[in-house]
């Protein structure tokens, strides 16, 4: 069975996305051979919460970063859409994902059927008290006077509101991807690594579940093994193709 027939013949789908949907965006992915960490392993101090924590060079460093991230002017690309066509076919359990983008819920999906598992760094977050305000009006703050910003209601230190290495996950965002997972006939993960748990792990509860597994990214996962099939095209592509006048999709 090829991966068009999966889909068409899916009455259930749940994807889990990572960077690689991204890149067309202009969002670089992290561990491609292109990646944010490839070409700078420095930079994934920056996403080490014990690192974060402790050294004020590196909270310095991931203000500069974040300033020039490229999510404030990215736009969604074709396969974001595609995944916005698969659900409007009334097909789409849930859409877990990895990026801290936003775009999929700017490309059209349902904001309540989309599950950040890393979060989003359009919010930042006090790590202190817990209160969350937009990036925007924190990275307001940032200049060479204040190079790092405390929260303003308790004096902590603040980070984007993603998870970081060592940081632990909303344990009811991992409950709504686990229930999303075991609850599909196929489970479509697109642009992943699969090296990060608990979100590779999503593949084994699909799985086991009785779902078929299908991999769209460009390098070989941990998981290609286990995949019902396996694809190397380009995502967009790809996502694209899979979608189109596919089982109802309108």
């Amino acid at each position: 069975m090829d991966a068009r027939e999966l889909i068409e013949g899916a009455r259930r789908v749940t994807v889990l996305t990572g960077a690689g949907i991204s890149t067309d965006s202009g969002i670089p992915d992290y561990r491609g051979p292109n990646g944010l960490w490839t070409r700078n392993p420095e930079a994934a101090r920056m996403s080490t919460l014990a690192d974060y924590v402790a050294d004020p060079e590196v909270r310095r460093r991931a203000w500069q970063s974040r300033r020039n991230h490229p999510a404030w002017t990215a736009q969604p690309n074709e396969g974001h859409r595609a995944l916005v066509a698969l659900e409007r076919a009334g097909r789409l359990v849930a859409l877990l994902t990895q990026n801290i983008d936003e775009l999929h819920q700017r490309a059209g999906s349902d904001p309540d059927l989309v599950v950040e598992l890393h979060g989003t760094i359009w919010q930042a977050e006090c790590l202190g008290c817990g209160v969350r305000t937009p990036m925007a009006d924190e990275l307001a703050r940032v200049s060479d006077d204040v190079p790092d910003p405390a929260c303003t209601a308790c004096g902590g230190i603040l980070k984007s509101a993603t998870i970081s290495f060592g940081q632990q996950l909303d344990p009811l965002v991992v409950q709504r991807a686990v229930d999303a997972a075991s609850s599909c006939d196929l489970f479509l993960v697109v642009g992943s690594s699969l090296t990060v748990q608990p979100a590779a792990g999503l593949c084994t509860v699909a799985v086991d579940a009785g779902a078929d597994l299908v991999i769209v990214n460009a390098e070989p996962t941990p998981y290609d093994a286990m995949a019902s099939l396996v694809i190397r095209t380009p995502i967009s592509e790809t996502l694209t193709a899979l979608t189109a006048d596919s089982g109802g999709v309108r």
